[in-house]
């Protein structure tokens, strides 16, 4: 009997029982389903839809003797809309019941409680009737007729829920026992099928095992480091499993020709790599050579261990037509003396054939008379030798010869003609340098005699005129002589022409950089205008939000409104930094020296970052030397601001340990090796080391540059822009100073900032940093601004005086002149808060239209840039009328540029205040004019 007859009828009888009985187990499930299903979602819903009726009833119940007896107005109302809730879900429910209903008596129960339900309910309406209209004197009658009808309702529904519940219980039993029986069957079936089971299966096995022993007994034998021989299985017989000991040979035999195709794969792949690893490595050898002598003697001395060479030469060809030659520039492992051939012209050896040709050749039987190959232990002949040339443009430009010791490989072969398909374009491009190079400084040398011969006729032209007017007997000679001087005067015209035009397209490209430049300083002004602008009614209303006095938002409104503003102030600061940048970057920052006292100095710092510290549970250590002057020349404001910064970021990254400062005097010689020491009286230097991130080496320098930091990741967890230590190191520089960075990552930094005492002034800065009308000041008020930022703004609660002090803003008429709409409604929303009466106007023309017609305005708030009239020419108009002479007129503006508060006042402002306004500051401004 064959395999295959043997495992079917095995499984065969085995499906056979496990068919009956899953016959058996399939029909018993179905009956405990049924019963199940009758039990779960027939007798079990009505149980509980019976239940949630008898709740809904005592609610209702309660609900009615509450609003009779204890209820209010209020409670009785809820309590009525309560029994109208409850009296709709009892009827649905009711109506869901009697649709599920399939028994006579259940049915009969159901209708007898409908009823008795329909008469509670008329009895319940009359209640519910009196108590609305407010009769109480005939309520008792009906609560006793009530509650006789709710036990009869109670008690029929009782009777129809233990009806059910009966019924649910003899379901219940049968399941059981259908259940036991069911096991009992399970428990014989499966015991009958084990012991068929268990002899199908001896006998199978028996019956193959041996056959598949022999099979498992060549598989076991089987080396599999080693598949180029595999053993192969004796075939016995013509079942299924001889079909297996057949297949086995063939894949054995398979695995054989595999085998030997992935060696040769293989082979090819390492061969591939070679040749790629050593293409790149010379491919790199050809960056910053810029020199064919320089460019031949790496690559030969490269390329010969590569090609396993002992010998070698580079030749690169020379001149065109009849002088071409190739000249030898480099060789590898001569003799010791000239080795090879000098030079060789095309067809002459075989070199010279090979480039006429522009064919490679190798040769294999050398002459015992070749050039011998030199070792320190004696001469040896070679015993291969490959000649190639280098082509580029279908040119041979070079042409490359080695010999080795022993045969050159096919695969060294391929090798150097992929390193010689790149080499042509390598001569090429480091000649065509070379050239420009020479063309360069042949350029540079005609450049030098021409302005020497020029000059020596400019000589030649004085002494020529002086020998005219003394030798005026010599008039023959004098013409001659003055022919030739006409002659080179005729020459130098035509240089000084030259130098002429030269000289006009220098001063063309200054006046465009000149240009250039000022329209670069005219986008930062008004940029700065159209970012200050919607910025200022943000920082406006935000602060009057955020006010706790005036404000009606609850507090975490409130801290919204805050928050709002913080941003918005950090906003305004970043565009500082950014003109501050576009300033130094133009040269035109205004620097201001003047005496300091660094004695206050750790007060001061002491002062605005100890709250920082405490907040975030670090130490904050300040050192200063005694040695260090108390009276110290530099520019105040842009020091604390360097100073600010560089603690600013120490404090942002540390999380634990400590920041320190340490003020101490500066060794002269060791400043001198960053920064030039000439002109300043003494040096100090500040140094901030903090505990925090650390920055790597390869970032140190990154991180002075704008909107750098040290990776993304940095950025993201810790916020920032990248402008801090960019303006720090371009204020010190200003400064005469410079600032360095000493970090490891992980272990925390040090910034050290080297200042000079300066009491003339910095003058190598002065000439760099000449203050220009045309450049954007958007720090004009920056002295007026705390050091140490950080600190948030006091709430100021107002006592009953300072209101009494608020009260010059009551009944003022205030004009608003601005044509934008954020800023109209955030100045009027704060000014009608003090008291004050608003009119608005977009420009000029409706501001005067408005004072024509006779308004009674107190003052007027007027925006700069605006279109059609803007505010200058508004106010030099307003200041032509007599009548308004004394009318207080306060120049708002955003673009903010140097010398606008002057100008504001020439055309008629009476004071000036820039945007992002500060309420607090505004509101100072009008109380002085409107007192005056």
């Amino acid at each position: 009997m064959g395999f295959r007859k043997k495992q079917m009828l095995g499984f065969g009888l085995i499906l056979l029982f496990l068919a009956i009985l899953l016959s058996f187990m399939i029909f018993t499930l179905n009956n405990l389903k049924s019963s199940m299903t009758e039990i779960v979602e027939n007798r079990y819903e009505k149980v509980s839809a019976s239940m949630e009726i008898r709740q809904l009833f005592s609610r209702s119940d309660r609900e009615i003797l509450f609003a009779a007896n204890d209820a209010n107005k209020e409670e009785r109302a809820e309590s009525l809309k309560i029994l109208n809730e409850n009296h709709s879900l009892i009827e649905s429910k009711i109506a869901g019941l009697s649709g599920t209903l399939n028994n006579s008596k259940a049915k009969q129960l159901l209708k007898e409680f409908e009823t008795q339900f329909a008469s509670y309910s008329i009895t319940e309406a009359e209640i519910i009737q009196k108590i609305k209209s407010g009769n109480s004197s005939d309520i008792s009658n009906l609560m006793d007729d009530q509650r006789e009808k709710r036990t009869k309702v109670i008690s029929t529904m009782d009777e129809f829920k233990d009806y059910q519940e009966g019924v649910m219980n003899d379901t219940l039993n049968n399941s059981k026992q259908t259940y036991e029986d069911m096991i009992s069957f399970i428990t014989f079936a499966v015991i009958l099928l084990i012991l068929v089971i268990s002899v199908t299966v001896v006998w199978m096995i028996r019956s193959t095992s041996k056959d598949l022993q022999s099979i498992t007994k060549v598989i076991k034998n089987i080396d599999y480091k080693n598949l180029s021989v595999i053993p192969r299985v004796p075939v016995r017989t013509s079942d299924e499993i001889g079909d297996i000991a057949r297949s086995f040979n063939d894949m054995a035999e398979s695995l054989e020709v595999y085998n030997q195709k992935e060696k040769d794969f293989t082979e090819k792949i390492s061969e591939q790599n070679w040749i790629q690893t050593r293409v790149a490595d010379i491919a790199t050898m050809y960056q910053r050579i810029v020199d064919v002598e320089v460019l031949a003697d790496r690559f030969i001395t490269r390329l010969a261990p590569m090609m396993g060479a002992s010998i070698g030469a580079f030749y690169v060809k020379r001149g065109e037509g009849e002088d071409m030659r190739f000249v030898k520039l480099a060789s590898f492992a001569g003799d010791g003396k000239d080795s090879g051939r000098r030079e060789f012209r095309l067809g002459e050896g075989l070199i010279g054939q090979c480039a006429l040709e522009k064919k490679s050749k190798v040769i294999d039987d050398i002459p015992e008379d070749f050039q011998l190959v030199t070792t320190g232990l004696g001469e040896v002949n070679p015993k291969s030798i490959v000649i190639a040339p280098v082509v580029f443009e279908d040119e041979v430009v070079a042409m490359v010869e080695l010999a080795s010791l022993e045969t050159f490989t096919k695969l060294q072969k391929h090798f150097l003609n992929q390193v010689l398909d790149t080499l042509g374009i390598t001569i090429n491009n480091v000649e065509g340098r070379m050239e420009i190079e020479r063309l360069l400084k042949e350029s540079q040398a005609q450049t030098e005699e021409l302005q020497a011969q020029s000059e020596e006729l400019q000589s030649q032209s004085e002494e020529m005129q002086a020998q005219s007017e003394e030798l005026q007997t010599q008039a023959e000679e004098l013409r001659m002589i003055n022919e030739q001087l006409e002659e080179r005067n005729r020459e130098t015209e035509e240089k000084s022409k030259e130098l002429q035009v030269a000289k006009l397209n220098l001063e063309k490209q200054a006046e465009e950089l000149k240009l250039s430049s000022k329209y670069k300083s005219e986008f930062m002004a008004n940029m700065s205008h159209e970012l200050r602008t919607p910025l200022n009614s943000i920082l406006i209303l935000s602060e009057m939000l955020s006010d706790p006095n005036d404000s009606k938002l609850n507090e975490e409104q409130q801290e919204f409104a805050r928050v709002i503003n913080s941003s918005g102030q950090d906003l305004l600061t970043l565009i500082n930094d950014i003109l501050d940048l576009s300033k130094v970057e133009v040269g035109k920052l205004e620097v201001v020296f003047d005496e300091m006292n660094l004695s206050e100095l750790p007060e001061l710092l002491h002062r605005n970052f100890d709250h920082v510290a405490k907040k975030k549970n670090i130490d904050f250590i300040i050192e200063k030397s005694k040695n260090v002057p108390d009276i110290f020349f530099t520019d105040e404001q842009r020091f604390q601001q360097i100073l600010k910064n560089l603690l600013s970021n120490a404090f942002k990254f540390t999380e634990k340990g400590s920041v320190s400062v340490q003020i101490q005097k500066a060794d002269e010689e060791n400043v001198a090796q960053w920064i030039q020491t000439r002109g300043a009286s003494n040096w100090v230097e500040i140094k901030v080391t903090d505990t925090g991130i650390g920055i790597s080496k390869e970032k140190q320098k990154l991180i002075f540059e704008a909107f750098q930091q040290g990776d993304g990741a940095t950025m993201r967890k810790y916020g920032g822009t990248g402008l801090g230590l960019s303006i720090c190191r371009e204020f010190a520089k200003l400064l005469g100073g410079w600032v360095i960075v000493d970090s490891e990552e992980g272990q925390g930094s040090t910034f050290t900032f080297f200042i000079p005492s300066m009491p003339e002034g910095f003058k190598n800065a002065g000439e760099a940093i000449a203050a220009s009308p045309e450049v954007a000041a958007a720090n004009h008020d920056d002295s007026a601004a705390p050091f140490g930022g950080q600190e948030e703004p006091d709430v100021v609660i107002l006592d009953e005086e300072d209101r009494d002090k608020a009260k010059p803003f009551c009944n003022k008429t205030v004009l608003v002149v601005d044509d934008d709409h954020r800023n109209i409604f955030a100045l009027k929303n704060a000014l009608k808060h003090e008291g004050m009466e608003i009119l608005t106007a977009e420009n000029g023309y409706e501001c005067l239209e408005l004072l024509e017609k006779g308004n009674d305005i107190d003052v007027i708030l007027m925006d700069i840039m605006m279109p059609g009239m803007d505010g200058y020419e508004t106010m030099t108009r307003i200041r032509e009328q007599s009548k308004f002479e004394d009318l207080p007129i306060i120049a708002l503006t955003a673009k903010a540029m140097k010398g606008d508060r002057e100008k504001c006042l020439k055309a008629g402002a009476s004071d000036y205040v820039s945007k992002p306004l500060k309420l607090d500051q505004l509101l100072s401004v009008l109380r002085v004019w409107l007192t005056n």
